[in-house]
């Protein structure tokens, strides 16, 4: 601590707050470990132990070239919970980090989990096609990409806006909030952040779906701009069979900062049940 190996050399910065029964947090795109504080310190002040780690190509994590697709970053994510000796752990994933939930369940049997959380999640399957209609078009993430190519501090800056639901009155968050939030993104290197559109855009989760066996809790705003909630959350929820569904009526894709007290509650409630 506080880096981890993972299997093919790639170093995983990992933060472990507090004691008791593991909860393991996985981080959404463009940021790292850190947008998760808030939650973090609430569930390690409410007896949980909080294990948050920055996905391979973000914050303080190496930055390989390869393996920006979602068996190494479940495999990663399997490399953590054995060398943090998690056991009995609930796993929740904030946007992109629901995949990893998703393919960690089915491709490592969900090993030592025993709840799982969806926030603003991607899963099952952003990409519109005709067997996903209410989905993200093909063309728009290939916009992302081409943004970011060519200035991506003025590409996420735009993109934090929509993220946190900023209208031209009111925001729900401060200017500070967004300040920080661009610090984190640019912490990532340009080949795993262009990499990952991709990964969480274009990765079908709904042959995962059966593998979530367990309690799992999704949570996600009605207004989510970023991740349609009718392709994700809904969908998720008719497909995973012990899921309880949380809508967060008008609130935006960034629920961690827009609704950070709900959320921390929500996930209490939820682990404590």
């Amino acid at each position: 601590m506080p880096y981890i190996k993972s299997s093919d050399g790639t170093d995983l910065y990992v933060k472990d707050w507090g004691s008791g029964r593991p909860v393991i947090l996985l981080h959404g795109w463009p940021l790292n470990a850190d947008s998760w504080d808030d939650q973090s310190l609430g569930l390690a002040e409410a007896g949980y132990r909080v294990i948050a780690y920055d996905r391979r190509g973000f914050g303080r994590s190496g930055q390989p070239f390869d393996g920006y697709d979602y068996d190494t970053f479940a495999d990663d994510l399997a490399t953590v919970i054995e060398a943090t000796g998690a056991r009995d752990a609930a796993l929740i994933g904030f946007s992109m980090g629901g995949g990893e939930v998703a393919r960690y369940m089915s491709r490592h049997g969900g090993k030592g989990v025993v709840q799982a959380g969806l926030v603003s999640s991607v899963v099952p399957y952003v990409l519109q096609d005709d067997s996903n209609p209410d989905g993200v078009p093909g063309a728009q993430l290939d916009q992302i990409k081409d943004g970011l190519r060519k200035d991506r501090p003025h590409f996420l800056a735009g993109f934090a806006q929509d993220f946190y639901g900023v209208g031209w009155i009111s925001s729900p968050v401060s200017q500070e909030v967004l300040d920080w939030s661009l610090m984190m993104a640019m912490q990532a290197g340009l080949r795993g952040t262009v990499a990952c559109v991709d990964a969480f855009g274009r990765t079908d989760f709904r042959p995962d779906l059966p593998a979530f066996t367990v309690p799992t809790l999704i949570v996600h705003g009605t207004a989510d701009k970023t991740v349609p909630i009718d392709a994700s959350a809904r969908a998720a929820a008719r497909g995973i069979g012990q899921a309880t569904l949380i809508e967060y009526d008008g609130s935006p894709h960034g629920l961690l900062a827009t609704d950070k007290d709900r959320v921390t509650a929500d996930l209490i409630d939820f682990l404590n049940g």
